[in-house]
């Protein structure tokens, strides 16, 4: 393209062979992409990049020349650039070499094309309605970095501060801490989105308080509890505000979790170090195939979601080993994903509790969870006898529990609202 024969220049790159790690951070993308427009010489805008689950990275560095564009494909190797800039200051040439080098690109291919020739254009006679009168200021760069949290059918972005605070590969899963403007640090595990600062007393308190609720109500004694994941202390801390608890079996498979848990959620990780709590790092499905009977009085179930790891946390196996743990009038509790984005999982269980409990003795609640698909969450309890959640509870204990120890979510009347379920729920449940 020969000096100043078009208004901008379009460079498009396939970069393959790439290093697929690289292509998966989203940080070390953006980084390169700077890097490549600062190079290059231009003027930064802003950026903005889009992390995607389970794996991609999509992002854009805006120059006042125009812009530096990617989408990654780790599972291929492949990165996509699109490298525009207008005028003749800007070497595109060194922004794509520093990339090629950044990716480790195996091999390439490009497409140079000349934008807006200046030989099929006429200039008219346009002016702003509103001259400016002096030069503006160069204009202040602004990051904008977003994690996604996404499955086949919808997505879930949080605005991220850059760079993950604690990102470490373990033997089972990818183990991440970001920093969230709006809501606070929060945990991804291989994509998806567990804890966040801001919501997350939402899904422990209602985890476990209205399975205590009810058993308090039954009966007051010393109780041993055991919790099935959970490892980022969550749902211990929420347990350990009973003073009947004398001793608390948290089983977590991945130590990676608790420790990038204790680096950077105090407000949870602090549960670990109390006295009644016994942590093993374990497979929660060979924990209770091995365990002794009737050795608990309640058991929390707080896994991930049915893939993966916990998989085996949603089978009839499991709960019916976990029912013969349970002394007779001991309790369950487990998280049940969503009724909208995970209707067989969601249905698949309340049937398995039901069917090893008995009609009546397993009950569904509805709550919300704000970093969770659909925003709608379940909590699902089942008992050895049957039971009323709304009637087998004391108004004025949870009332005062509540307020005693200042909780965030839970309180006697979302106790009651929380088993009101909605028509469609009752419907799916209601199914033969």
């Amino acid at each position: 393209m020969s000096e100043n024969s078009a208004l901008g220049r379009h460079l498009l790159v396939e970069m393959n062979g790439c290093d697929p790690a690289t292509l998966d951070d989203p940080t070390a993308i953006e980084r390169a992409m700077v890097e490549a427009a600062e190079l290059a010489g231009a003027t930064l805008v802003s950026s903005s990049f889009h992390h995607f689950s389970p794996y991609g990275v999509s992002g854009v560095v805006v120059i006042q020349e125009s812009h530096l564009a990617i989408h990654t494909w780790p599972e291929y190797g492949h990165a996509a650039i699109d490298l525009f800039t207008c005028g003749d200051t800007i070497d595109s040439e060194r922004a794509f070499t520093h990339l090629e080098r950044r990716l480790r690109a195996g091999s390439h291919s490009r497409l140079d094309l000349p934008r807006g020739s200046l030989a099929s254009l006429t200039r008219n006679d346009f002016r702003p309605a509103l001259l400016r009168k002096k030069e503006r200021p160069v204009p202040r760069f602004d990051r904008s970095h977003w994690f996604t949290d996404r499955d086949a059918n919808q997505a879930l972005s949080l605005r991220t501060t850059g760079a993950p605070l604690f990102a470490e590969k373990s033997p089972h899963q990818f183990v991440r801490v970001f920093q969230s403007p709006a809501y606070g640090k929060f945990l991804a595990l291989d994509g998806a989105i567990m804890v966040a600062e801001r919501d997350e007393a939402h899904y422990h308190e209602m985890l476990v308080h209205p399975l205590a609720a009810v058993a308090l109500a039954r009966a007051s004694k010393p109780l041993d509890v055991l919790v099935i994941g959970g490892g980022d202390g969550g749902a211990l801390r929420e347990v350990l505000r009973y003073p009947e608890v004398r001793r608390v079996v948290a089983v977590e498979l991945d130590e990676t979790v608790v420790r990038a848990v204790k680096a950077h959620f105090p407000r949870q990780s602090a549960a670990f170090a109390d006295p009644r709590v016994e942590l093993r790092i374990a497979d929660g499905t060979r924990y209770v195939a091995e365990a002794p009977g009737a050795s608990f009085d309640w058991i929390l179930i707080d896994s991930a979601d049915p893939q993966g790891p916990a998989e085996g946390l949603f089978g009839p196996e499991f709960f019916r080993e976990c029912r013969r743990l349970l002394r007779d009038d001991g309790w369950i509790a487990a998280q049940g994903e969503s009724p909208i984005s995970h209707e067989a999982a969601f249905v698949g269980l309340h049937r398995c509790l039901r069917d090893l409990f008995g009609e009546g003795a397993a009950h569904v609640g509805l709550f919300h969870a704000t970093t969770y698909p659909s925003g709608m969450w379940s909590v699902h309890l089942a008992g050895k006898t049957p039971f009323s959640p709304t009637e087998a509870f004391d108004p004025v204990r949870t009332a005062r529990f509540a307020r005693d120890q200042e909780l965030h979510y839970y309180n006697e009347a979302i106790h009651r609202g929380t088993f009101a379920l909605p028509n469609f729920v009752s419907r799916l449940l209601s199914r033969p």
